[in-house]
């Protein structure tokens, strides 16, 4: 019998019988349990499988891991715990979410259905103030800056980008003489502290046999092993990375080129060895054999499996042909690479080839350090971003970086890069020779599954894995996901495009959750989760930070209301009169509320554009998507 059962299946556990579940296994005849990180281990025996049954929870003949909180009886002090009035429920819109102090920390009431909740009240990603987002009729808050999913009643992440939920707190009425009623909170102060709640994770259980290796150390991969563990499966999981690095939040490399791989690091070594993960850095996959399920490493060893999950991310275009031997050409993709530009910028003439989000940032950041002799950005278009974001709000953010001091060279191609060992010109298509000492290429990235082209993995003629609505590719076991797909992209219960492929940080984050929740689920025959999230992305120029939600692949036109000199603006991007996207700066929470109205199945139409300006910071409520 496989050796796999989800924590998805046991969650109603955590969130109904937290504070008897010490009781109820007792009762059910478990003769010794053991602590694993605030939760109840359960041995794997036929008295677990009389557990489940007792419990009325599902069973496949392994541990089980219960949320609990810590007991005396192990020989540890209780948490100090705080607790305090917070407000009046009055206080508390209905159908609302508020802050409040609580020692000298904050926790966030959520008041729907006549019921109060309190969660953590800062984002876990980058500490952004929840009671700013967004709160769906069913709970969900979402984050105003970037977008991450947490359930109010149980903290749970439920989309990303982000790796940990929020800490739920307990919380009490106090009734008055007059019917209102008081809000009480109590909290351990450890998690006030900390704002957020990490998982705990299975451990490998030797007598199970059954192997997932997980190939790509990006967002994808690191959110696939996390979440496998999370979930309670306690084979063996192996995350192979083709950098020497941990898995790292690579987002933020092209807005800080000084980025070490241990600062930006997305979880320490301990966290993997916590979960019996098994990390192969620097050693990357060169070719896959789906029928004999192995993998052969570019160090010549194979690596056999029982299910796998692909998610090797792209490698960047350059201009440089690999033969001319010239220096100074460089590319952005690792912390090394950013330490590379960062070192050889100084003092020199930069041009940078492309207008792509990555581009745009780097000559942001480059500007504003003051190192640099001089930056300049070549475009093929005729302002940067026009396709993905509309002439008017390009032309606004290249007058943006022009006023740091960037020149652009628009409508315009590299013809030549010339110099002897070293790169000294760069020659455009017009006739132009800009001086140049380090050239760095931001002119996309292409999909890294070369590895794949004598597999029976399905590419399609770009290049990508193609995959359905569950991240299945065409290869019996093998699932695919992160910027090496094309996927059937889907939210408020309809298809917006049968092949997608959309290079998010979240996105790349929800596949690997995804993934990890349908692996388990392959093992055990149960219901598989399909892709069913609203795109969302940012981008930050001189500090600003522009964000976006939708897939405006194909739109038709844009409307821009608000002040876009000013850079409080929002441009609605829509197709047959319908919109489609939405990006937006200095106008939070518009994005996050404008992404839960797609997630819930609204529409937002041209003629309500039209009419206020504002609407997306004002949608009407849309009950949960059946």
């Amino acid at each position: 019998m496989m050796s796999v059962t989800t924590l998805s299946t046991l969650r109603w556990v955590s969130r109904f019988v937290k504070s008897v579940a010490v009781a109820r296994i007792a009762g059910a005849g478990v003769e010794s349990f053991s602590w694993q990180g605030g939760c109840i281990s359960l041995p794997v025996s036929q008295k677990v499988n009389n557990v489940s049954q007792r419990l009325g929870t599902r069973n496949f003949g392994m541990g089980i891991i219960l949320p609990c909180p810590r007991s005396n009886g192990q020989g540890s002090a209780m948490e100090e715990e705080i607790e305090d009035v917070v407000c009046s429920e009055a206080d508390i819109p209905e159908g609302g979410m508020k802050s409040f102090p609580l020692g000298d920390s904050e926790v966030l009431l959520v008041r729907q259905g006549g019921a109060v909740r309190a969660v953590g009240s800062k984002c876990p990603h980058y500490g952004a103030p929840l009671e700013k987002g967004a709160l769906s009729p069913d709970g969900t808050i979402r984050c105003p800056w970037h977008g991450a999913c947490f359930s109010s009643e149980t903290g749970d992440i439920e989309d990303f980008p982000g790796l940990d939920c929020l800490p739920c707190y307990s919380v009490s009425m106090v009734p008055l003489e007059d019917g209102g009623r008081l809000v009480k909170v109590r909290a351990k102060r450890s998690l006030l502290a900390a704002n957020r709640r990490v998982q705990p994770l299975a451990k490998r259980d030797p007598k199970v046999n059954t192997t997932v290796v997980v190939v790509g150390g990006g967002a994808a991969g690191n959110a696939c092993v996390q979440g496998l563990r999370q979930e309670g499966f306690t084979g063996r999981v192996v995350l192979v990375c083709g950098e020497p690095s941990l898995p790292y939040d690579r987002p933020k490399l092209s807005k800080n080129l000084s980025a070490t791989p241990d600062s930006v690091a997305l979880r320490n070594r301990e966290y993997y060895e916590m979960g019996d993960i098994e990390l192969i850095l620097g050693n990357p996959v060169v070719s896959l054999n789906s029928e004999e399920k192995k993998l052969l490493l570019l160090d010549n060893k194979t690596l056999v499996y029982d299910h796998l999950f692909i998610a090797t991310g792209g490698k960047p275009i350059t201009l440089q042909d690999p033969d001319s031997g010239l220096s100074g050409v460089l590319t952005l993709r690792t912390p090394a690479d950013g330490a590379a530009i960062l070192q050889q910028a100084t003092n020199q003439h930069v041009v940078i080839v492309g207008t792509s989000f990555i581009g745009m940032e780097v000559a942001s950041h480059l500007m504003s350090l003051g190192k640099c002799a001089s930056v300049s950005v070549v475009g093929r278009s005729v302002v940067p971003y026009d396709r993905s974001l509309g002439t008017a709000v390009g032309r606004r953010l290249q007058q943006l970086l022009e006023q740091q001091g960037v020149t652009f060279y628009m409508d315009d191609a590299v013809a030549e890069i010339v110099g002897r060992d070293r790169v000294e010109q760069v020659v455009l298509k017009n006739g132009a020779h800009l001086e140049a000492g380090v050239v760095v290429c931001g002119i996309g990235v292409l999909p890294a599954t070369e590895f794949l082209q004598e597999s029976d993995v399905n590419l399609d003629d770009r290049g990508y894995v193609v995959v359905d609505q569950f991240l299945r590719s065409s290869a019996p076991g093998v699932y695919c996901g992160g910027d090496i797909a094309v996927f059937p992209l889907q939210y408020g219960n309809e298809v917006r495009q049968e092949r997608a492929n959309v290079g998010h940080w979240q996105i790349a984050q929800y596949h690997g959750y995804v993934a990890a929740h349908n692996l388990l689920s392959s093992l055990t025959n149960t219901r598989l989760r399909p892709v069913k999230t609203v795109p969302m992305f940012w981008t930050v120029l001189q500090g600003k930070s522009l964000r976006y939600a939708g897939y405006g692949g194909s739109y038709d036109d844009v409307i821009v209301t608000g002040d876009l000199e000013g850079l409080a603006f929002l441009a609605y991007y829509l197709e047959n009169d319908v919109v489609v996207a939405l990006a937006s700066m200095g106008k939070d929470p518009a994005v996050a509320r404008f992404a839960e109205h797609l997630r819930n199945g609204g529409t937002l139409t041209r003629e309500q554009v039209e009419e206020d300006g504002d609407v997306a910071l004002n949608l009407p409520e849309i009950p949960e998507s059946e």
